[in-house]
This record gives structure tokens, sequence and C-alpha cells, in this order.
């Protein structure tokens, strides 16, 4: 097991190199001039409005929840020393009450203008060989800080079909590299072609306005201007659930979510 995993190892870390850095795609350059444009815009014509309204809610799950299926890392002695517990896989992530995490929630429709990404960017660590978070939600232009926290090789390789794919090797010695998204897009997956469990979702969206849930299922949007807003809460394997609600300014609205199973949600 040993031997064919460092096999594996080098075999992932030279095509993953070749195709990063000399092969057919070449690695990732500069912003373009049109992605260049689109930060610029963003930053210097903002129009997008914002507000004293909030909407908080619950996201819950209904019924029986199904095992989870525990992670094999005995692949790479790295990742499996990392944990002296069994991973289960972080399709469904409940809490006490059945609470869920991993949801990420929006405003869908009713909001108006551009906004301007957040200076701050967001962050996605690679730790004990998983995605953390496993779900998330940037703005179009913000800067993504991808770590690898593991000392172990690992490559991010995006599966997006409105933005720009890339596949980008992280030796151990990589410790963070940066990537941006430059178009609206609804969550697709990340995933390390070396490590074959781990992956995470990422939405791309033109405002502020989503939350994702930790294990108490809870999440909230403030900052709303006054309006009737379609909400969407999405799930990587129970679909979305949507309603409608109207909030005044300085007022809070509560709206709960509740998923059922659908189909078999046990593995990653």
């Amino acid at each position: 097991m040993k031997n064919s995993f460092l096999k594996f190892t080098l075999i992932s870390a030279l095509s993953i190199a070749f195709y990063s850095c000399g092969g057919e795609k070449k690695a990732e350059p500069e912003a373009t001039t049109s992605e260049a444009a689109v930060e610029t815009s963003q930053t210097n014509q903002s129009t997008g409005k914002t507000g004293t309204a909030s909407i908080t809610g619950v996201i819950t799950f209904d019924g029986k929840a199904p095992s989870m299926k525990p992670i094999d890392m005995n692949a790479d002695p790295v990742c499996k020393a990392q944990h002296s517990e069994p991973v289960l896989s972080e399709t469904l992530v409940l809490g006490d009450g059945n609470t869920m995490a991993n949801i990420l929630v929006k405003v869908k429709s009713g909001i108006s203008g551009t906004y301007s990404a957040p200076t701050e960017p967001a962050v996605l660590d690679q730790h004990g060989c998983k995605y953390i978070p496993h779900v998330l939600g940037v703005m179009v232009g913000q800067t993504v800080k991808v770590l690898n926290s593991d000392g172990t090789l690992h490559n991010i390789h995006s599966q997006s079909k409105e933005n720009k794919q890339f596949n980008v090797a992280m030796p151990a010695a990589r410790k963070e590299m940066d990537q941006k998204f430059d178009k609206v897009e609804s969550s697709f997956k990340i995933k390390c072609d070396v490590h074959p469990w781990m992956s995470c979702f990422v939405e791309v969206l033109p405002h502020p306005f989503f939350n994702v849930t930790a294990k108490d299922g809870k999440f909230t949007i403030s900052n709303l201007p006054a309006g009737t807003y379609e909400i969407e809460a999405w799930h990587e394997k129970l679909g979305t659930q949507t309603a409608t609600v109207t909030v005044g300014e300085g007022e809070t609205k509560s709206q709960d979510f509740t998923f059922k199973m659908t189909g078999d949600a046990s593995g990653s």
C-alpha cells in the first residue's frame, strides 16, 4: 500500500505539474484585462444599496438521518496521522435537534444595483485532508485565499462552468495561493485529485446578502434595504428550498427551512 501510494503521489504530482506549468494548459496567468476591468468596475461603480433590515432563520432536517460513511485515509499516512477518530463524510452534518450545517442561504431575487467585492479575502483551507469550510460563498471579484495546512501534496481542481476552470498543484512547501471568480455562478464543486474524498462547494454571488450555516443551523442575512425578497436555501444533495419574505427598515423577519431525504445522502 505504501509503495502504491508513493507511486500514485509521484504520478499525480508530475501530471498536475505538467498541467499547471508546461502542458497544453499553462499555469494561471495574472488577471486579464477583462478580469481587471470587472474588479475595477465593482470597486468604482457600486450602486447597490444597504439598509437596516434582517432575515434570520434555522435550517433543520426532517426524518431519521442516514449514517455517514467513514472516509478511508489510509492511502496517505500524513492525512491519517492527523485524525485520532474516524472522519465522516460532510454530505450531511447535523447538530442537536437535527439542525443542518453547510446550507448556503442567499437572496435569490429582489436585489438591484451592483456591489463591490470585499477587500477581505475569503479563506479555503486544506486541513486534515479536508476542505474547510465545506461550503463557501464569495462575491464576484473577491479574492479566495487557498491554504495548504497539511504538509502534503494537494491540488485544487475547480469544476466551475461559468467561470474558467483551474487545476493547480499545491505541494507541501506551497502554503497558499489566491484565486478570483469573475462571473456569478451557482454552487460548483472543487476537488483534490490526489485525495479523491476531498471536495467542497463554492458559490459566486453578485451581492453580499448570503450566509452559510454551522451545526446550529442558524443563518442571518443583514444590512438589507426594505423590500420583498426571494430567499433560497441550498444543500448539495437535497436541493433547494425557497420562500418570499417582506421586511421593512429596522425590522427582522424569521424564515425557517426544512429539508427531507430525497435520495442517498450518505456518501461524499
